[in-house]
């Protein structure tokens, strides 16, 4: 499970960088549109299922309960850093990206495992 943690960190903090350095995303600290965090709402869930579906592929047994404690985990960490930044002044942008990331935690998480056993059968 920690190897899917760090897989979906690095995929995550990676593609942002990139997305940054090539110009697509602003400067870092700079309001981004709704579009753009459209689009890291999208990679960034491709990330979790592609993670999950790591995370039971590595599990020594019951690889739905490991992919479901990732999906609890990603629910935490997101609800964390809403909590934490959701009045912040100035603001970091607009409320529905980390509600969104929050929200898709456990269904991400879901679907990884989902797809992790259909491919077993």
């Amino acid at each position: 499970m920690l190897a899917a943690i760090i897989v979906g960190i690095v995929l995550s903090l990676g593609t942002d960088l990139g997305l940054h350095a090539t110009g697509l995303f602003p400067a870092l600290g700079e309001p981004m549109s709704d579009p753009l965090l459209g689009l890291a709402t999208l990679y960034r869930t491709v990330y979790g299922v592609g993670c999950a579906y790591l995370a039971a592929r590595l599990a020594p047994n019951r690889p739905m309960g490991h992919v479901m404690v990732l999906g609890v985990l990603g629910f935490v960490v997101n609800l964390a850093g809403a909590v934490a930044t959701w009045n912040r002044v100035p603001p970091l942008g607009p409320h529905w990206y980390p509600v969104a990331l929050t929200a898709l935690a456990i269904p991400t998480a879901w679907a990884g495992g989902k797809l992790y056993g259909e491919g077993r059968k």
